[in-house]
């Protein structure tokens, strides 16, 4: 036991280990690199280091072909401990490798962390405009909203992923169940034309609402950076008597569809997912700057004011490139613009170990500053006692 209790330590405390690995991340992010031409950057984090086997499709089939980032980082992290724990002693003339080495775990337990926890969501503004929630630019909900009180609406949202899998739903506050009859993770909607059908339009299943009147194409599915994802679903509900009707919902359909049942008034949509904050943001105003003579853009900002409902805070606030908005773990960077400059694009970013970064870089400087000074001032020492000594 002895003997392979040793053999397990060798292994991961081996320096031939470490290479092997750093091999590995080379020819991950090469390959990474290339395949983001196809994917984006988004997909790419997702595909080859935000999971332990890199998969790729070969006949519409998933194959391991590559070990991936999660499973490459876990066993440096393992191995650098490992090493420090085993092998290293120690003392002044190591402090500099100490310290380097503690900076790369740190980056490597933030990498960890920001794939677990961060979030991003996306929030648009027009001039005058106030929100209190930001949404979502990969997830989308369906939400369906008990309206008949005009003074609060009673909100029930439903994950898109629930649709996906075409399970029966029944919720509490509904007194119907929910039934995805199908659904297209992107899709293209066009008004229905009897005479020009659409070549791979999808078959015709709503009953009522605007479904009834618009075609539903399926798009395949988009990766890239400046593109996103807009799907479809045809939705049933179904009540102790029997079916309510069908639908067809979709993230183009900006106003929701409205139904009666049991006296009471419901609105349904498919719209990206929300998350609902306990303050406002309010654009007061956008400007966009441009050089010279020129339409280059120089400088794009807002002016957001800050409010809570019970008046503790309350100001106003200017962000703009590389000057981003830090409130309640949220980070509002100015993202973009649109509506002839009128509508402010913010990205919005949860999480919660953005700091190490910074402090496993900060951790390497040093070490790398220390341990340079250590063999510097090593060498000039021996270089004045080699004359006494000849």
């Amino acid at each position: 036991m002895r003997e392979i209790w040793m053999q397990f330590v060798k292994f991961f405390v081996s320096l031939r280990l470490t290479v092997v690995l750093m091999v590995l991340s080379i020819i991950l992010v090469f390959a990474a690199t290339l395949d983001q031409v196809n994917l984006g950057i988004w997909a790419v984090q997702e595909k080859y280091f935000r999971t332990f086997i890199v998969l790729w499709e070969i006949g519409h089939i998933p194959v391991p072909v590559f070990p991936g980032g999660y499973f490459i980082g876990g066993l440096l992290l393992i191995n650098l401990v490992s090493s420090h724990v085993y092998r290293f002693k120690l003392g002044w003339k190591k402090s500099g490798i100490f310290l380097t080495h503690f900076g790369l775990i740190f980056l490597l337990v933030g990498e960890l962390l920001t794939g677990l926890w961060q979030e991003e969501f996306q929030m648009r503004l027009d001039e005058g405009e106030t929100k209190s929630y930001s949404e979502s630019y990969f997830h989308n909900e369906l939400v369906i909203v008990d309206a008949t009180d005009p003074e609060w609406d009673d909100v029930v949202a439903i994950p898109e992923r629930q649709l996906a899998r075409g399970h029966e739903l029944q919720h509490e506050k509904l007194p119907f169940r929910i039934v995805a009859r199908a659904y297209y993770p992107n899709a293209s909607l066009q008004m229905t034309d009897p005479e020009v059908v659409p070549v791979r339009a999808a078959p015709q299943l709503a009953t009522l609402g605007l479904g009834s009147q618009i075609t539903v194409t399926p798009l395949a599915m988009t990766y890239k950076q400046n593109e996103r994802n807009l799907p479809s679903a045809y939705i049933e509900l179904l009540g102790p008597q029997g079916s309510l009707g069908i639908w067809m919902v979709s993230t183009m359909l900006t106003t929701p569809q409205s139904f009666e049942y049991q006296g009471r008034t419901y609105r349904l949509s498919l719209r990206f997912e929300r998350e609902y904050k306990p303050y406002s943001l309010t654009l007061l105003d956008f400007s966009h700057d441009r050089y010279p003579g020129t339409e280059i853009p120089k400088n794009f900002s807002s002016r957001i004011r800050l409010a809570t409902p019970d008046g503790v805070e309350d100001r106003e606030v200017l962000i703009f490139m590389n000057n981003p908005l830090r409130h309640d773990g949220m980070t509002f960077y100015q993202a973009g613009f649109d509506n002839d400059d009128t509508t402010t694009v913010l990205q919005v970013v949860r999480n919660p170990s953005w700091l190490l970064p910074y402090i496993s870089c900060l951790l390497m400087t040093v070490g790398l500053t220390v341990q340079f000074c250590i063999h510097l001032f090593g060498f000039i020492a021996k270089r004045r006692t080699a004359p006494s000594a000849a």
